[in-house]
């Protein structure tokens, strides 16, 4: 696999994969955002997408390991029926939801919420645990369909008005917990063959680096700078729903 890129592809594919998890070690998300387009200019989906889930996985455990003591489950657990009945709608309704119109949609829902949080930084008190009704079913929903569910698992937690630490390892464990499902999807229909798990091998240094910088920095964000900067994100999710 490895073997068709030239040279420059080669360390072009790289610096993506060390730049999207530097994101992904701040923001506690976002690597997938950066990472799969760019990587899709140079690789087919059907590898850059199980790749980066993989790695993504593997991100997330090191996360909700290294700071388990700050995961909110007071926050998780109301999420995660919602989360299944949200995959369930989406396999019911696979061939036969307009995706385009919903996307839009989702994009620009997004934007504008992005937008009206970064004047808006902190809740002065911590919302209903009912918002976990849309960000579960939302987030269950738009990942089946589409692969990009996180963003309304960020909602959802910008929502509940928790600290940086608190909200990096608690989206971690939730990604955790939802990626499952789409790893058993990818072993069972045998993306994950020894070309795709030797190049993992040889992203997982990346991915640490980009990591560990990333950490380095998050360690040193304001809690508005982080609030900000996951606003950053939101729009990019935005955009990226609207242009795909």
């Amino acid at each position: 696999m490895l073997e068709a890129l030239s040279t420059t592809n080669i360390i072009i594919a790289a610096i993506i994969i060390c730049s999207a998890y530097l994101v992904r070690g701040i923001a506690g998300f976002g690597s997938g955002l950066i990472a799969i387009p760019l990587l899709a200019l140079m690789l087919p989906l059907s590898i850059a997408v199980p790749l980066i889930v993989l790695l993504d996985y593997i991100a997330s455990a090191s996360h909700g390991v290294k700071h388990r003591e700050a995961i909110c489950w007071r926050d998780i657990l109301p999420l995660l029926p919602f989360s299944i009945i949200g995959v369930l709608m989406a396999l019911y309704l696979f061939n036969s939801v307009d995706a385009q119109i919903l996307r839009y949609g989702l994009g620009i829902f997004l934007l504008l919420f992005a937008v009206y949080s970064l004047f808006s930084i902190t809740p002065n008190a911590a919302p209903s645990l009912l918002w976990a009704a849309p960000g579960g079913t939302l987030g269950g929903f738009i990942g089946t369909l589409f692969g990009t569910g996180g963003p309304f698992y960020v909602l959802y937690l910008k929502l509940r008005g928790l600290n940086k630490t608190e909200f990096r390892a608690t989206f971690a464990t939730i990604f955790l917990i939802d990626g499952i499902g789409r790893l058993i999807g990818y072993m069972a229909t045998g993306f994950f063959d020894l070309a795709l798990l030797k190049v993992v091998a040889v992203a997982i240094p990346l991915m640490a680096i980009g990591m560990y910088i990333g950490g380095q920095i998050h360690s040193n964000l304001s809690q508005e700078t982080f609030q900000r900067g996951i606003s950053m994100l939101l729009i990019v999710s935005g955009i990226s729903l609207l242009l795909k």
